[in-house]
């Protein structure tokens, strides 16, 4: 499981450090592929094999599913970390999330997102004015 929030800097060659806490889930291998919500995601190999059944499961006579599956695997590129913790992200994904220097990785459940530090705080300041309505909302889903 993948949880909080820390602030990192892309450095001059594009690496940015996974933050140690993560790591181990990680392992020495995983996967780093455009998110929704102008984020980039990072799922372990595990996790991105169950993706991979999801998205064979769609109909391909769906727009939508041809899309999304298009935009999920065409960015999609496996990383390893350096001897100090570092990936280094594709020119052409920063550019997808809008990073440039600072950045902000946050656990979520089942998965690592990695966003530009003012594009998340933007959508966190938009997310949390709804943030009581949302749960409300949500509630039937939740188990307990």
């Amino acid at each position: 499981m993948f949880i909080g929030e820390y602030a990192h800097n892309l450095d001059a060659k594009g690496r940015i450090i996974i933050p140690s806490k993560f790591r181990d889930e990680l392992h020495s291998s995983f996967i780093l592929t455009r998110g929704l919500d102008k984020c980039l995601t990072v799922y372990s190999l595990d996790q991105w094999d169950k993706i991979l059944e999801g998205l064979a499961k769609l109909p391909t006579t769906k727009k939508a599913a041809r899309e999304y599956t298009r935009m999920l695997t065409s960015g999609a590129t496996e990383c390893t970390l350096d001897n100090q913790g570092r990936i280094a992200i594709p020119s052409f994904l920063a550019k997808h999330a809008d990073i440039v220097k600072e950045c902000v990785v946050i656990g979520v459940n089942d998965h690592i997102e990695i966003w530009a530090k003012d594009v998340w705080e933007n959508y966190y300041s938009e997310a949390s004015e709804n943030f009581e309505e949302v749960a409300e909302s949500l509630s039937d889903l939740l188990v307990g």
